[in-house]
């Protein structure tokens, strides 16, 4: 998906299930609003893209904030340089993620895009100094190679280069899942002084602000279809982003991730009714060890949730 979830303190009563389920529904906003970026086709600016997709983001964003009466104070920030970098990493990762989304098969998009979560584990250890031990190394090897197996077919660099949609697409998407990897180590630092809506406000507005700064470098008039999957792309967006955020409040974040996957049994099928896609050998068995590289992580994260919870009551001294 499209943005990195901050997860805040679980205040509400933990109900496993109600969080699972606003984790799967913030997937299937998720997929559709990135099927009515593939419907709006590949005629339209990415940067003309990125900004309905961030204004109209704020429509939801907004009203569910002031409905909870936090609207105002949720402009109150103390970093406000870290959201215009976080915005201008969102940004590029957005605009390259929906570049590569008109030029390739959506699973192959959606598969690529996984990435993202094995690269933050690799920056999370270079920037933020993230003890990474030899288990999640190895799932992270391993996960990228199955990452390489899904885009080794379209790499025909050498044969036809960068001419080839595919080709440029599954570069671009593999350069949009990097820079999105970076985003998830800005929102790490973020969440350390930020609450939740800030993040989410700021980076809505930042993103808009900044993709209408391509206008000059040239946007469409859109038909009034292509208008219609832009709007409908930034309310998907903004909806899901919401229950995302929501969904971390009633359930453990190594409960609620592996559930991201489901993202790309919806890609199967939108692609293959949707847009008479067809689905590669290599794609399957490529996403299969993606997923499988990404679940072990989830599991060693959570086991070691387990261990530092467990050291800390034997250290805490007794009342």
């Amino acid at each position: 998906m499209d943005s990195s979830p901050s997860s805040p303190p679980v205040t509400a009563q933990p109900n496993t299930a109600l969080g699972i389920s606003l984790k799967i529904v913030s997937v299937v906003f998720f997929v559709g609003m990135q099927t009515c970026i593939k419907a709006a086709g590949p005629e339209v600016p990415p940067g003309e893209i990125v900004f309905f997709r961030s204004f109209f983001a704020l429509v939801p964003v907004a009203a569910y904030l002031g409905w909870l009466g936090i609207l105002k104070t949720a402009f109150v920030t103390n970093d406000l340089l870290g959201h215009v970098w976080r915005g201008i990493v969102g940004v590029t990762s957005m605009g390259l993620g929906f570049f590569a989304l008109t030029r390739l098969p959506y699973p192959e998009f959606v598969a690529i895009s996984y990435a993202s979560a094995l690269l933050t584990v690799v920056f999370a250890a270079i920037f933020l100094r993230e003890v990474v031990r030899s288990y999640r190394w190895t799932a992270v090897i391993v996960g990228l190679a199955g990452v390489f197996v899904v885009s080794a077919p379209k790499l025909t660099i050498l044969g036809s280069g960068f001419g080839n949609a595919e080709t440029s697409g599954v570069v671009i998407a593999l350069a949009a899942a990097a820079v999105g990897a970076v985003a998830a180590i800005q929102v790490r630092r973020l969440v350390r002084t930020e609450r939740t809506a800030t993040i989410v406000l700021y980076f809505s507005i930042m993103c808009s602000a900044i993709a209408l700064l391509s206008i000059f470098f040239g946007w469409k008039v859109p038909t009034r279809m292509e208008a219609t999957y832009l709007v409908a792309a930034g309310l998907c967006g903004g909806m899901g982003q919401l229950l995302l955020t929501g969904c971390y409040r009633y359930a453990d974040a190594s409960t609620i991730a592996p559930f991201e996957y489901s993202s790309l049994i919806l890609a199967i099928g939108v692609g293959v009714f949707l847009f008479d896609e067809t689905i590669s050998l290599t794609t399957i068995i490529g996403s299969l060890i993606v997923i499988g590289a990404g679940v072990f992580i989830i599991y060693r994260e959570h086991q070691l949730g387990i261990e530092r919870n467990k050291a800390r009551r034997v250290t805490t001294p007794n009342g």
